[in-house]
């Protein structure tokens, strides 16, 4: 099941997305809906994105390849960062460089997004705390992060949270291909297969550090292969299951 939030006529709702129809759904995905027959054509509406988490939490590194890319030592325990909720930025939209930065790079992610309120729980429990998956792209202001050595601005500029375009439920989040394509050649290609940390371990960990609220978003860490976005290019990741995020560099 795949699960959008858009808008039509100045109007917000959720829908189920099948093909090309976007299904209206009455109610709250996070407690009770049902799916109406009402239904609209996809290129109808304008796409949100699929959620408004109270928080996004990323995942420093957690791909091995990307780890022996770097030159570091695998982390003994996930290593978390926030990005504000004013950075994120819905699929199509367009990522604003900052004027202070002179490198800013894609990062493919794959996203969960929180189902139920998740405090302290343990990780063969937290698989039921999830309620989907979705696109993400960490998109880092590399020249700033090492600068500054540590990364709140260089990850928080508004715009530098792209996810979408829908969450997709019923996936094994421990087995799924991901890839960024930028300007159509694939930059990044995986498995999520090679975390470090298996999702049900992610939630679990930062559960016990702050609690998670339903439509909270957690960026699982990316691959190998980050590079730079330049002005005019298209940057899309794409993820087994749940479809193609795609975001313009301004």
């Amino acid at each position: 099941m795949k699960l959008v939030r858009f808008r039509k006529d100045n109007s917000c709702s959720y829908g189920l997305l099948e093909d090309e129809k976007v299904k209206v759904i009455y109610g709250d995905i996070f407690k009770d809906y049902q799916v109406t027959n009402c239904y609209y054509g996809i290129t109808e509406i304008e796409v949100l994105t699929p959620c408004l988490p109270s928080k996004i939490v990323c995942i420093g590194l957690n791909y091995k390849a990307h780890a022996k890319e770097t030159n570091m030592a695998l982390p003994k325990e996930p290593l978390i960062f926030l990005k504000p909720t004013t950075a994120a930025l819905a699929h199509k939209g367009s990522i604003i460089k900052p004027v202070m930065s002179d490198r800013v790079d894609y990062e493919a992610e794959l996203g969960l997004v929180i189902g139920k309120p998740a405090k302290e729980i343990e990780p063969e429990a937290a698989y039921s705390y999830i309620l989907g998956a979705t696109c993400f792209n960490d998109v880092t202001a590399r020249d700033l992060q090492n600068k500054d050595g540590q990364w709140t601005r260089a990850k928080s500029f508004d715009t530098f949270a792209p996810f979408g375009p829908c969450i997709a439920t019923g996936l094994n989040y421990d087995n799924l291909s991901i890839e960024l394509l930028l300007n159509g050649k694939i930059k990044q290609k995986s498995n999520t297969s090679d975390f470090i940390f298996n999702a049900g371990q992610i939630v679990s960990f930062i559960s016990h550090v702050m609690q998670l609220n339903p439509g909270d978003v957690i960026a699982t860490g990316t691959p190998s292969g980050i590079g730079a976005l330049n002005s005019g290019d298209i940057v899309q990741v794409k993820i087994e299951g749940v479809g193609v995020l795609e975001n313009y560099m301004l």
